[in-house]
């Protein structure tokens, strides 16, 4: 049996398409490799989206190279589209891809390893095939229905590709090319089949899924849809939602009370250098429309730290916009120099050292507005999904689990829950009585019995 192996780098979007990928080999009569187990093929779904996430693609090409030496290597998507040479020194790969025809990877799999007399690798000369140049100008890349996810609870469906907000630090939209929405009846086929397995929470992602040509539309036929499950967005731009466009959401009956709302920024001034076509007080009335529906609707968001100019004041509207708003989540980071984007050339960069000390400051400002949410909700009674993943489904096949009296799990908000007490016994939602809130989440008790 040909064995394959699958290594995910960066968003949601990625996730899914590893998973397509794994469904698409499969088929071919490949078996998934357990972790650290020799395979013959290596697939490597890349990420580009900072100096950081380049760096991590680096070493892991390099890493399977020294691990796997005779592995036929692929080395696909943002990081080999944006950096096709850097990426063809790294670990060697037999094989890169960009964004564009990344299914094609298994015929070209396939073709280096009939091509070989002797075992993957072993005395060959390897052979790099080069393309994804066109990505810009491809329509949305169809892939197939995926019906299966690494959790056996919540499942990715990709809706959109591309974005062209052109934020001026962002490479993606060169990496990714311009906004493309997948057709509607495939959509609404897969998020069916995903349900008839037993998925119970049906995530929509994209690379700026507020892009889609009718997201409204969408979530008017799937609030519509036979099932136990809810819908969540994977997240939302303000780039371009405004308040009139949520206030819409909010008549979706399975539409989770959370979204990922990217302020970027809570100083206006370097929001505009950021070219994000929004202000602070456009976001907080975004805010406001959310947490007057229901108070503790859960908002998630990303916050860059030393934007190239910004001064002391312009970082502390970024600390007191997360103080106000009282997010459930917040991603903070420092902001990351990629060459071809117009903040690359601005003057007044940051030094790393302030970075840092800025960076350090947010991550603790998030903590503190996620521990102040989760806090709020105790003596709240939430609706929790309890996770189970394929190695849950192995032990309860084996019999090791004979009595679960604790789970985990997400609330519709978008909080982590460690609950005692049994899960629904047909693997459905949980009611759980909140008891005690950290920044990491909270515990509860459920109410089954």
């Amino acid at each position: 049996m040909k064995k394959v192996a699958f290594h995910t780098l960066g968003c949601k979007v990625n996730a899914y398409e590893t998973q397509a990928l794994r469904e698409a080999f499969r088929k071919r009569g490949y078996e998934e490799a357990a972790s650290g187990e020799a395979a013959c093929v290596h697939v490597v779904n890349t990420c580009t989206v900072t100096a950081q996430a380049d760096k991590k693609s680096r070493q892991l090409l390099r890493r399977i190279r020294r691990e796997d030496p005779d592995a036929i290597i692929v080395a696909a998507g943002c990081f080999p589209q944006m950096k096709p040479e850097e990426a063809a020194l790294s670990g060697r790969p037999d094989i890169i891809v960009g964004n564009g025809r990344k299914i094609d990877m298994i015929c070209e799999v396939e073709k280096l390893l009939s091509e070989r007399d002797l075992p993957a690798g072993e005395g060959n000369k390897k052979t790099i095939s080069l393309w994804g140049k066109d990505t810009v100008t491809l329509p949305f890349e169809e892939w197939g229905i995926v019906r299966s996810m690494g959790s056996r609870t919540r499942a990715y469906v990709k809706i959109q590709e591309g974005c062209d907000r052109f934020c001026s630090y962002c490479v993606i939209p060169y990496a990714r090319g311009g906004p493309r929405s997948r057709e509607e009846d495939l959509i609404l086929k897969e998020a069916r089949a995903l349900v008839d397995a037993g998925y119970r929470e049906i995530v929509l992602t994209g690379i700026n899924t507020a892009l889609y040509k009718d997201l409204p539309g969408l979530l008017s036929k799937l609030d519509l849809m036979e099932g136990d499950f809810r819908i969540r967005l994977s997240s939302l731009e303000p780039t371009v939602v405004d308040g009139d466009f949520v206030k819409g959401l909010l008549e979706y009956d399975r539409l989770c009370h959370h979204l990922h709302l990217s302020v970027q920024s809570g100083s206006n001034r370097i929001l505009k250098a950021m070219n994000r076509s929004y202000s602070r007080e456009d976001y907080l009335r975004i805010v406001d429309i959310l947490k007057d529906f229901d108070p503790h609707y859960g908002i998630s968001t990303d916050v860059i730290a030393a934007f190239p100019t910004e001064t002391e004041r312009d970082f502390q509207e970024s600390i007191r916009i997360i103080e106000q708003v009282g997010f459930c989540r917040v991603h903070g980071f420092g902001y990351s120099k990629r060459s071809g984007t117009p903040a690359a050339d601005m003057e007044g960069q940051i030094s790393e050292e302030k970075k840092k000390e800025r960076v350090e400051r947010l991550i603790e400002a998030g903590q503190i507005s996620a521990e102040r949410f989760s806090k709020g909700l105790v003596g709240t009674t939430c609706t929790v999904l309890p996770e189970i993943d394929d190695g849950d489904e192995e032990r309860e096949r084996s019999g090791m689990n004979k009595r679960v009296d604790s789970f985990e799990g997400y609330t519709d908000n978008y909080v982590r829950v460690k609950a005692e007490g049994r899960p629904p016994a047909d693997g459905g939602f949980a009611r759980v009585r909140i008891t005690e809130g950290s920044s990491f989440g909270v515990k509860g008790v459920s109410e089954e019995k």
